[in-house]
């Protein structure tokens, strides 16, 4: 008998352009965000060996980086689309296959996947997601100014983090944003700075085996910089690292159960 795969998660794209993440376990393909082109987002599954299948969409939030193609991918893939009251009331839903409200106070499943939501602090009603499955787990947590306790206790004993590290502060401040935006991006309501992830991931237990850093701004941020102080929070953690892309897909699984010595 042969053991289920362990959940699985792919990046397909992350950042102001566009976002879009599947996560694979059992019977269930979910889609949290529907930020590209369905023509797109299939080419990108392909490149990763994904099914060309979604069994379900959820949204985080109503900003169109994140729900702008909704419409197109619950019609293509024929699949409902799952939103907090706040996102609905938002975002059109009368030519959706079908809807279906869900609240951060109560878990809830697609499928084989159990789920649980905790609202984060961001100029749209914005929830942080954890997926779970036979032990298995994953939290995407982008779009959020400020690190909320309930962030903290969702991530509690998750294998794969996916957390935003959206500027490095010296950048935003010395960038072409105008004053304004400034303060929004930077401010409690606005994105998490590589700093503020820092200090999140000096706060991980030791069942981390992956963290993703997540949205990082083409304008405000480098990958290197983002990684640079992630690897200095992580430092003697053990949890690999990888820095999700507007353009490229990423995959990463949990971890396997180690097998039982027969010996």
């Amino acid at each position: 008998m042969t053991s289920p795969l362990p959940l699985s998660v792919t990046v397909l794209a992350s950042g102001s352009g566009g976002n879009a993440t599947l996560i694979e376990a059992g019977d269930a393909r979910v889609l949290v965000d529907a930020g590209i082109p369905v023509s797109e987002l299939r080419r990108r599954m392909a490149a990763s060996g994904c099914d060309d299948r979604v069994s379900h969409v959820v949204l985080t939030h109503a900003h169109a980086d994140h729900h702008g193609y909704v419409e197109e991918c619950a019609t293509h893939f024929r699949a409902p689309v799952y939103l907090t009251e706040s996102v609905r009331r938002c975002v059109r839903t009368e030519r959706l296959e079908a809807s279906r409200v869900f609240s951060a106070r109560e878990p809830f499943a697609l499928g084989d996947i159990a789920v649980r939501a905790c609202v984060v602090p961001h100029d749209a009603p914005q929830v942080a997601l954890r997926f779970e499955h036979r032990g298995d787990s994953a939290v995407i947590a982008t779009d959020l100014g400020e690190v909320p306790d309930a962030l903290v206790s969702l991530l509690a004993g998750a294998k794969i983090a996916m957390i935003e590290s959206n500027h490095d502060p010296e950048m935003l401040a010395s960038g072409p944003y105008s004053r304004g935006l400034k303060r929004r991006v930077g401010g409690p309501r606005g994105h998490l700075s590589n700093v503020q992830t820092h200090a999140l991931l000096r706060r991980l237990d030791r069942d981390v085996e992956h963290v993703v850093l997540m949205h990082l701004s083409r304008t405000n941020n480098r990958p290197e910089l983002a990684r640079r102080l992630a690897e200095d929070a992580l430092r003697g953690h053990g949890a690999a690292l990888s820095v999700a892309s507007q353009r490229e897909p990423l995959t990463v699984r949990c971890r396997p159960p180690r097998q039982p010595s027969l010996f």
